[in-house]
């Protein structure tokens, strides 16, 4: 049973506990392509991303356990709400995998993606890696749209967009999307914050800066 490795991820998270980096390269987790959010500008709160991390290691240790070696399954958490993807033997499995997910600790929600269907294709993969890069690229080239608070997961060439976001954001990422050659279909798996959210939560971000580290920034807080 193939499942994403977090080595890249590990060696990121300590980079930027060293040298306070605030940005991490893509990386391919499981045969799923995804790229990771900013840790200094993304709109969770730093326990959150602690969280999540925590959420993929243990969830992915459970599935490794108790399903079979067909199964391929790509899990990706953001503010605590898991999307799992790949492919499982028989519709069993995959109501186990969503399961033992939901039965992780600091779990919110299972989006349940997985297909009873054979392991993707080298190809497969191959195009869904290239894929999400385009679309990477595409919503770092668009005006208005919080790219460090998105994550983008691509299977068999369906885009699944998670992160943090206002109903206009969430809209214009979409048509983008949609707009990139090779992609077959958008699934929204945002949680949507209000304008006013969003902007409250900036000036408290800009507060705290301005405070310095002598006032002590608060670690918890959002990073909006």
């Amino acid at each position: 049973m193939m499942f994403s490795k977090k080595m890249a991820t590990a060696v990121c998270v300590a980079l930027v506990g060293t040298f306070g980096l605030s940005a991490c390269v893509p990386l391919v987790m499981g045969g799923a392509a995804v790229v990771t959010s900013s840790v200094a500008l993304d709109r969770r709160t730093a326990g959150a991303q602690v969280d999540d991390k925590a959420i993929q290691l243990k969830a992915r240790t459970s599935l490794n356990e108790a399903l079979s070696e067909q199964a391929h399954v790509n899990i990706n958490s953001y503010n605590r709400r898991v999307l799992l993807t790949g492919e499982v033997a028989n519709e069993a499995e995959r109501q186990k995998a969503a399961k033992l997910t939901a039965e992780v600790e600091n779990v919110r929600t299972v989006f349940n993606e997985l297909v009873v269907a054979a392991p993707a294709t080298y190809s497969e993969r191959s195009n869904d890696t290239w894929i999400t890069s385009k679309v990477r690229t595409e919503i770092l080239r668009t005006d208005n749209l919080p790219s460090k608070s998105m994550q983008v997961t691509t299977e068999r060439g369906v885009v699944y967009l998670q992160g943090l976001v206002t109903p206009r954001e969430a809209e214009l990422a979409t048509q983008t999307v949609r707009s990139i050659s090779g992609v077959e279909k958008v699934v929204r798996i945002f949680e949507t914050i209000s304008e006013a959210e969003l902007q409250k939560a900036i000036q408290e971000r800009e507060a705290r800066a301005a405070e310095g580290p002598i006032g002590g920034a608060d670690l918890g807080g959002p990073n909006i």
